[in-house]
């Protein structure tokens, strides 16, 4: 049977249609991301913990390149996430206290970073701790109304976007969704980087059509009996047996998310009208679910919807600049589709994870 690779970003609106056009990525300035760890350094402790500025280099090799300074092995080195090469990206690091840098982290800089701040902290940072990303984004050339503008970024503040999976989960040009395809299919991937590509943009296709459905049915960001809630900013989880006016609010608060299937084994924990659209969907993407189950990987579930906050927006001339926070694992893309046709053709450079 011939997958339908398109369907992993044709995926529609939820306020109504892109307001405008223009240029993205024009240049790595046009794309500014901070994480935002959720907490400030301890103050003391065996590490530091340093705010690192790069361009044009990615998370990996600038951690490299802090132990060779620090002449310590690389795995001394922690950070909570991965950031693309192609932006302007301001990210944590800790490396140990003792090194041969001593307290001089300041005077550290290299090919496309540079050590921003520094400070002590008492823990080693772990892929994950960390609360989200803070962006900055400009848009050149932009053609649409102040005013539909305005209101669409009302919409956006009050009721979020959907929580789809952007394009570069799936890798240039599909390559990671066509090569869990081909993995499944039973082509041997034994770098264990490139299978968990394959298999995390295979679980992101899944998710983006259940997703995709409840857009087009207008009940992505309502609680509905059967689904399955997610507490905003949590991983915490809970089964809706019955709507009430005190879930309703919450919903309408962004203080909880209906939530969709991150395939795997095992049960699917939607119940109600939900558990049949999502068997349908996966029905429909068999290659994909079958595929996820027989790889061992257990079921699990992602918001729909997320949380836009602290959104601003700037028009000056055709310069538009945008500035936003999200929580971990969401993609500033999906904010973009809501406001700028074609959105989804170019690969904002959020992360590389």
């Amino acid at each position: 049977m011939t997958f339908d690779y398109s369907r992993a970003l044709a995926l529609p609106c939820a306020h109504g249609g892109p307001i405008g056009r223009g240029a993205l990525r024009t240049e790595p300035e046009d794309f500014i991301v901070r994480e935002w760890l959720g907490f400030e350094a301890d103050g003391d402790g065996d590490h530091w913990l340093l705010t690192v500025r790069k361009r044009g280099s990615n998370t990996q090799w600038v951690a490299k390149q802090l132990a060779r300074a620090a002449n310590i092995p690389p795995r001394d080195v922690g950070f909570a996430g991965l950031k693309d090469r192609n932006a302007i990206a301001e990210q944590a690091f800790t490396v140990p206290h003792r090194s041969a840098v001593g307290s001089a982290w300041l005077e550290v800089k290299g090919e496309g970073f540079e050590v921003i701040a520094a400070s002590r902290h008492r823990r080693k940072l772990k892929r994950g701790a960390l609360k989200g990303n803070s962006f900055e984004i400009i848009v050149r050339d932009f053609t649409g109304s102040p005013d539909a503008l305005a209101q669409r970024a009302q919409q956006i503040a009050t009721r979020g976007v959907p929580n789809y999976f952007g394009p570069q989960r799936f890798g240039h040009e599909l390559g990671n969704l066509k090569r869990a395809v081909a993995m499944f299919a039973g082509v041997q991937i034994h770098d264990r980087f490139e299978r968990g590509f394959a298999l995390s943009a295979a679980r992101s296709a899944v998710f983006n059509a259940v997703l995709a459905r409840r857009v087009a049915s207008g009940d992505w960001d309502r609680i509905q009996p059967g689904d399955v809630a997610n507490l905003d900013g949590s991983n915490s989880i809970f089964d809706v047996e019955a709507v009430d006016e005190l879930l309703t609010d919450r919903c309408t608060a962004l203080d909880i998310h209906p939530t969709g299937p991150l395939w795997g084994r095992g049960k699917l924990r939607a119940t109600g009208a939900t558990y049949p659209l999502e068997m349908a969907i996966a029905s429909e993407f068999q290659t994909l679910t079958q595929g996820l189950e027989q790889a061992d990987l257990d079921q699990e579930r992602r918001a729909l919807r997320i949380a836009v906050h602290d959104l601003e927006h700037r028009l000056d001339g055709g310069r538009l600049t945008l500035r936003f926070r999200l929580g971990r694992g969401a993609f500033a893309t999906t904010v973009l589709h809501e406001l700028i046709d074609g959105a989804f053709d170019v690969a904002t450079p959020e992360s590389d994870d």
